[in-house]
Order: C-alpha cells, then structure tokens, then sequence
C-alpha cells in the first residue's frame, strides 16, 4: 500500500483529528483481527471443518495484519514497523 496524501501532515503531527481517526481504525482492526483469529481457532478444533472457510478466514487476517501494519507506519514513520 502507497502512504497517504496526509502522510507529511501525520508526521508533523499537525492534525490530531486525522491522527484520532487512524487510532480509531487502527483499533477496529486489532478488535477484528483477534476475533478472525479466535474463529478461526475454533473452526480448526471441530473434526469436519470447512477448508475454504477457514482459508477464507485466513486470508482476511493477513489482509487485516497488513492494513494494521500500514496505520501503525504512518502513526509512527520514525520507526521500522
């Protein structure tokens, strides 16, 4: 992913209202990379479990993992995430 048109203003911390935003998503993401993970967990624990399903559900957590890791680079650019 390409760094956002703001990424100059996110440095400089001059907008708190755009940085409280990416916190906000940034959080929302976590929240739904956890649960994907605990579904996953349990789908993977039942004998008969439905393997496009779970390479579904996977798929999505590293897309969310990647996003994450995104937001988290242009909150904090000074440091390698």
């Amino acid at each position: 992913m390409g760094l956002p048109a703001d990424w100059r203003i996110m440095s400089n911390g001059a907008d708190a209202d755009l940085r409280a935003a990416y916190e906000a998503r940034l959080k929302e993401l976590q929240l739904e990379h956890r649960d994907l993970d605990q579904a996953i967990h349990r789908l993977q624990e039942t004998p008969l479990h439905d393997q496009l399903a779970l390479k579904r559900l996977k798929k999505r957590k590293l897309l969310l993992r990647d996003q994450i890791s995104s937001i988290e680079r242009q909150l904090d650019p000074d440091e390698l995430a």
